[in-house]
């Protein structure tokens, strides 16, 4: 039990280093699994013993808590470096989503192409609708881009004015240069018109 404690986040530091992205996911989470169970176990047979147990096994019960937050900052911190790994910034784009239309458009699906390729089609549940109607804003795609000029393509599926059926599409340009680019796809209201109006922002 002591030595999974001490000597774990050790080991999982080390494969960082030495294992590929993906065998290393599976190999924390099964570690994890592991580690706990054993720890669940051992933590519920102290529990029924005398009070000096107890209060030995209410420590045991900390260092797990503690353990288990630092399995997952390297989990996070694995999660990072395997975007940097699989997209520098030398070629990756990331397209996002917002919207600020509740009153004209309910949204229900988007696909995205990139050089008349298409790269994400994506159907939405009532909770991340929600979600996004609060402020949230959802990376819809992340890839990588070539320097150069390509052409960005969205369509937008869903419920206009009336709760009529209602599809939009919009294109823009986009310039790859040797930095990573920020894409922002935006459903906004558009009052004069009562209708949506769908915009792209390419931030630097």
């Amino acid at each position: 039990m002591c030595f999974c404690m001490v000597f774990l986040p050790l080991i999982l530091q080390k494969c960082l280093i030495s294992m590929k992205v993906p065998a290393l996911k599976i190999f924390i989470t099964l570690s994890l699994f592991i580690f706990f169970v054993v720890s669940s176990s051992v933590y519920a047979e102290d529990a029924k013993s005398s009070p000096s147990k107890q209060d030995a096994s209410q420590g045991v019960q900390q260092d797990i808590e503690s353990l288990k937050n630092e399995v997952i900052e390297l989990n996070r911190d694995l999660f990072i470096l395997e975007e940097d790994l699989l997209f520098s910034a030398n070629t990756q784009v990331s397209v996002f989503i917002s919207l600020d239309a509740d009153e004209f458009f309910k949204l229900d699906s988007v696909q995205l192409k990139l050089d008349d390729k298409i790269v994400s089609n994506y159907l939405y549940t009532e909770r991340e609708i929600k979600a996004l109607k609060r402020g949230g804003v959802q990376r819809l795609y992340i890839g990588n881009l070539t320097s150069g000029e390509h052409e960005l393509t969205a369509f937008f599926v869903g419920k206009g004015p009336s709760d009529r059926d209602y599809k939009r599409g919009t294109t823009k340009k986009i310039e790859k240069t040797a930095n990573a680019k920020y894409i922002e796809l935006k459903i906004v209201g558009n009052s004069s018109k009562e209708q949506p109006d769908f915009e792209v922002k390419v931030w630097e």
